[in-house]
Parts: structure tokens; sequence; C-alpha cells
């Protein structure tokens, strides 16, 4: 029976409804009739997981209270960046972002958002990992942020369509260099599908976390519209650069906070030894992610690992009384207690890295626009939020970025898309049916001719990824990474749904996510092999220095029309800071 086709017009659609997607529309609703699209209830976004706090030069706490060259100011958050980033951050956009993070976090404060307060009640700020200056709001800043943002949008009049998943971008006479038309969404709901025209289109959709097996991601972080950028022609930026948080608590990959190494909490080996001593003599817990990531493989790998299986370390609060937890290692404590029966006072907490955040993404400009293969802009298209890439992370995101990336970036691409949508108006109908490649999509799918199943093959490229393109990387064991997804594509192209049924059919979301998936695991292998140096989260054994001679450039991946990964590159915008050594 075919699909009945459902339509929509709006000056504005944003398809994600994360932190940066909510605050993209919130800015666009102020002058134009704005929709999110989303295949999650907002509330239960990504941006929810979000503890450690939103990095701002506010200057609220202790020394960071003067404003002086020697303490706190958005110069230095900005070389703070640049220097967690291994000096592959774009150095105007990174100056933008710490410039602008002030007035963002202030304005949320405005908006509702519950941070909590210094004893003279202004917003407090903490130490967390190679940061000193998160804006927080308890333990749950994301949490926090999300409900704030939700509930603005609504009082603002966004019109959320929940449980939406977008499929495919539509382009105004069906190439993407005319500019953005709208997009066509599957109603979870129902399986039928909706067009949204308009001509302005910001995507905001989150991370590819869910290509590995530890993941700290939902299950919804399925690389959706980094692979819709991807088959429409569009690059994708610097996807080698994946941070994996040192401490996920093991099995599980639940994000347990740097916070709580920042309250005391010492990372052990076997024996209760503690090594972090051995990999950053004077941060030692509190370095940056990546090399605390690594420390913790290094000890696995070498033996040194805790438990039977000696594949976790222990993250330690027993040395600790009670009374001297801070919130985050009660926290984490408590986390211990209720998903592993583990008393943390009595035992330590068992934690090994965790995909956690992709640097890379779409590219785009300051302002959200979605950057073309050329480096022009695409009329009509943004990006926001860990989707995009406008290189503010380099080669590892500075702890408690990611929130004020979203914020700041998200409130740009509103307000451009806005004023786009003003000049542009509606855009023509399409000459042909704009369903149609997500409607055959569907039914190629929902063939109960096909010999694969989605969740076998899932399995295993989250094996492989976890095995051969996570913290430690090399020639060899990127070659079986990219001969194993090859095989991958191979079967998935064979997958059939079993389920029959059109309403909430979990099998077919589960195999279209799956696609999604292979796409942005297949970039990600591809330019890790070419990056022949080791650089921020990406560590080459085989090449374990950083080499700027010949990689101090960003990497652009496109798909070929045979369908092979090609990468280029792109300059880095070093103007500001000089790419010194890192040191920690």
């Amino acid at each position: 029976m075919p699909l009945h086709r459902y339509d929509h017009r709006y000056d504005v659609v944003v398809v994600g409804a994360g932190g940066a997607g909510l605050r993209a529309a919130l800015e666009a609703s102020r002058t134009a009739r704005t929709a999110v699209v989303s295949k999650l209830h907002p509330t239960r976004s990504a941006t929810s997981a979000a503890q450690a706090g939103i990095n701002a030069a506010l200057g609220n706490t202790g020394a960071l209270k003067n404003s002086g060259p020697v303490s706190d100011g958005w110069e230095q958050h900005a070389l703070d960046t640049v220097t967690a980033g291994d000096h592959l951050v774009d150095q105007a956009a990174a100056e933008l972002m710490c410039r602008e993070a002030p007035d963002a976090v202030r304005e949320l404060e405005r908006l509702g958002v519950p941070f909590s307060r210094t004893a003279d009640g202004l917003i407090n700020q903490r130490p967390i990992g190679a940061t000193r200056r998160a804006a927080v709001a308890g333990e749950l800043t994301g949490h926090h942020v999300l409900q704030t943002l939700y509930a603005q949008c609504l009082r603002s009049g966004v019109e959320f369509f929940d449980e939406f998943y977008a499929l495919d971008l539509l382009f105004a006479d069906g190439s993407a260099a005319s500019g953005a038309a709208g997009v066509v969404a599957y109603d979870l709901a129902t399986g039928e599908l909706h067009t949204f025209s308009a001509p302005a289109v910001i995507l905001a959709t989150g991370g590819c976390g869910r290509m590995f097996r530890t993941t700290s991601n939902g299950h919804a972080a399925t690389g959706d519209a980094l692979a819709l950028a991807l088959r429409s022609g569009f690059p994708l930026q610097d996807m080698e650069f994946f941070q994996f948080h040192p401490t996920g608590l093991y099995p599980l990959g639940i994000l347990v906070s740097e916070a709580a190494r920042a309250e005391g909490a010492l990372l052990r080996g076997v024996n209760g030894e503690p090594f972090m001593e051995r990999y950053a003599p004077a941060a030692k817990e509190l370095a940056p992610t990546d090399i605390v990531a690594r420390a913790i493989v290094s000890e696995i790998r070498e033996g040194r690992g805790m438990g039977q299986s000696g594949d976790h370390v222990g993250l330690d609060l027993a040395h600790l009384t009670r009374e001297r937890w801070g919130s985050a290692a009660a926290t984490a404590a408590d986390l211990a207690l209720t998903q592993l029966g583990i008393e943390a006072a009595e035992a330590p907490i068992p934690v090994r890295p965790t995909a956690h955040y992709a640097m890379g993404g779409i590219p785009t400009t300051s302002g959200g626009h979605v950057l073309d293969r050329d480096e022009l802009p695409v009329p009509g298209l943004y990006a926001a939020g860990e989707v995009a890439c406008m290189s503010v992370h380099g080669a590892n995101r500075l702890t408690a970025n990611a929130l004020v990336e979203a914020i700041v970036f998200g409130r740009r691409a509103g307000t451009e898309a806005a004023g786009h949508a003003r000049a542009a108006g509606q855009p023509p109908e399409p000459a042909v049916e704009p369903t149609a490649p997500a409607a055959a999509l569907l039914e190629r799918l929902r063939n109960p001719s096909g010999s694969e199943r989605a969740a076998p093959i899932r399995a295993a490229l989250q094996h492989a990824m976890d095995e051969h393109a996570s913290v430690i990387r090399s020639e060899d064991s990127l070659a079986q990474a990219a001969g194993q997804i090859s095989r991958l594509k191979e079967r998935y192209a064979r997958v059939a749904v079993g389920d029959p049924g059109r309403s909430y059919n979990t099998d077919l979301t589960e195999a279209i996510e799956l696609g999604f998936l292979l796409d942005a695991a297949e970039v990600l292998v591809a330019a890790a092999a070419q990056r022949r140096e080791s650089r921020g989260a990406h560590f080459r054994a085989d090449h374990p220095a950083r080499d700027n001679a010949l990689f101090l450039h960003h990497s652009l991946a496109h798909r070929s029309p045979t369908g092979d990964i090609r990468i280029e590159t792109k300059a880095v915008d070093v103007s500001r800071f000089s790419a010194t050594e890192r040191k920690y």
C-alpha cells in the first residue's frame, strides 16, 4: 500500500531537539514561523546528560573574579580551547565563541536556568578536567538547560513534531547547489511520510556515538544528519577526531563526570596502584580527556587493569571520607550503587573509556551556514551543535565547551536562518515527487526477501569500531576496520525488516539508523587512516608524535560518484596562537 503524503510549510525547520536545536528554534521563532522535527521528545535529547557545565569567562569564583591579564577572561578561555584542541582549532571561531560565551550564559540565566550560586549570589563556577570556569546547575546542567529552552520554545510558539524521523533533505530544484527547501520525515507513530517545506533548514541531530559498543551516547545518537549531508554531496570535516570520555561506568558506558576527579577521586589499576602520574605528572587526574583515556587503555593493554578480565580500572573514592565527597563524587557513588550495586566508600567504581563526543561533522561558517565541497555556503542550509564542525573543538574538545558551543552557535544559526527565510520567501514546488527516495528506502527495508537482519550487523560494526578504531589506532587496525565496514555494507544491502507493521516499528527504525551509522563509521576510519600522526583524541600507535609539518590541516571527506570516500585537506586558521607543544 503506498504511503500517504502530508505537507507542512514553515519559514524555518529545525531537525533535532537538543540544546543547539532548541536554542536555534527559540531564536528563529522571534521573527519566523518555526517547526522542530525530532525523532525523540525534546526532553529526552542527549543534552540532558551533559553534566560538566558550561564554559564561560564570567570570573565569578575565587581567583577568577579579577579581569586582569593573569586571571580569567575570554582570551584565556580561547587559549585553553586552542590548546586542548591541539592547535587544530580555527582560532577566529574559537575567539567568537569565547567572546560571546558570557552573554550566552547570562541569557540562559534570564530565561530561567537555575544555576548554582556562590555565597554572594553569582552563578557558581568550578574547575572540571582541564578547565576552571564551568558554570553549573548542580550536577544536572544540561538537563536544566534543555528543560528551560523547551519551555521557552513552547512559550514562543515553536511547533513541535516529536517522533518524526528526518530521512531526506529537500533542495529547491533537486540539486544541493540550489539551496535548502525542507526535509522529508517519517512519522514513527503512523508510518506515514511528511514533507516540511521551508526556505531555511537547521540540522541539529547530535553525534554518532552508537557506532561504538561502549558509549555514553543515547540510542538515538546514530549520525543521522551526518549521513544525510554526505548522501547529498556535502563533505564531512575532521571525522577522525572522536572524544572518548575516560570514565564510562563499566560495562554500561554511562558517563561518570570528570568533576569527580576534580573533587579528589583517583584512578587506580591492579593492586590499587594510582597511575596518572606516569602519563601527566603535573595534571594527573585533571589532564585533558584524551590523555586520561589513553592512559587507562594503556594500563589495560599492558595487563594492569582490574577485575578478573582486567579490562577496566577503578575510580577510587574510598580514600576520601563521605564528608569530603563533593556533589559530583556523590553522584558517581549513587550511579555505581544503583547501576552496579557497588558501594563506592568500600570499593573502586569500575570505569573504562566510553565514546562520548564527535569533534568532526558538517563544515559550517561561524553563522552556521553549511559549506559545500567548494567551501561555499549552501543557501538556506545550517547546522549547529555536535553534528556541525566550525572547528571550535579541533582535535579534542575542551571540557564543558560542548554546551557553550551549542548555545552560542545555535543562537547564531537561528538568527541567520530566520533572516534568510524572510529574504527568500517560500521555496518553489518540487518538480518531482519529493518523498520518492525516502519511500524507496522504507520499501526496500520492508522487503521480506532480504537475507540479513540489522541487529547482528550493528553488533559487528560496534565490535569492529571498539577493537580497531577507538582510543588507540594504527595502520593495521584501521585497515581491519575498513575491511569489516565494507563487508558490513554489503550485508546491509540485503537487510530486511521482519516486522511488517507501520506504527512504532522499531525494527525498521533501527535498520535506517544502521545505514546512517555505517556511513559515519566509514568516513571516520578513512579520515583516521590518512592522518599519520597523533593529535588530540586521535592517537596512532605507529605514529605517536604530532606532525605539524605534514598534518596541521583539517580533513574533508567526500563521497565519490562510485561510492568511495575521498579525503582532501583544508587549512587551519592559526591567526592568534602559535602551534606550541602541549604540557600537562
